[in-house]
């Protein structure tokens, strides 16, 4: 699909069948949220998924998550190969979330939306998902967010200035996104260190 010679779908075909999907960018913001929220089981997650987008979930629940994903990913079908389950969904927004967090980023993406489009999410009926992602990955660099996802992305090397790696620690010391990883997670990763170590 691109943006430019393509309509954006308000459907996607299943058998067959079209069958209308939540296209609002509200909806696909609350599917990465609920994918990243390591306290709810991965069965439900998959219904609370389909119960969001779709007003009639369809018979194959493969295929439907599939054009969940295929739409998430706004078309890109490279991006979701061989994604067919909510785990590879939560994956993927796992490795989105390193540098932004459409809950802990809220007010940021907010006021960069306002600043640059004149858009207020808050007061905009609809939006589709595709136009916002679009509008999103190109926030000029002078929108907050745009800093703080570039702080989060950095990587601080040896080749740096003292200064400028002390900088760049504070900076992703102060914009650092929460831990999300449960108790039993952290502590199989603190394992898995120790483990390489010795």
């Amino acid at each position: 699909m691109n943006i430019l010679i393509d309509l954006v779908p308000d459907t996607v075909e299943i058998d067959g069948i079209d069958y209308k999907i939540n296209t609002c960018f509200r909806i696909s913001m609350m599917f990465e949220l609920l994918m990243q929220d390591n306290s709810i089981p991965e069965d439900e997650k998959l219904k609370m998924a389909l119960n969001l987008y779709y007003e009639e979930v369809p018979d194959n629940l493969n295929k439907a998550v599939e054009k969940i994903l295929w739409f998430y990913k706004c078309g890109k079908e490279d991006d979701i190969s061989n994604s067919n389950n909510t785990e590879n969904a939560n994956n993927n927004s796992k490795k989105a979330d390193n540098i932004y967090s459409f809950g802990h980023d809220d007010e940021y993406i907010y006021s960069a939306f306002l600043d640059q489009y004149g858009i207020d999410l808050q007061d905009i009926e609809h939006l589709h998902w595709w136009k916002f992602k679009a509008m999103f990955k190109s926030l000029k660099d002078d929108n907050l967010i745009s800093k703080i996802m570039g702080y989060r992305s950095i990587t601080i090397s040896s080749d740096m200035s003292d200064n400028d790696k002390k900088y760049y620690r504070k900076m992703k010391e102060i914009y650092a996104l929460p831990d999300n990883r449960t108790q039993e997670e952290k502590e199989n990763d603190f394992d898995n260190v120790l483990s390489s170590i010795f």
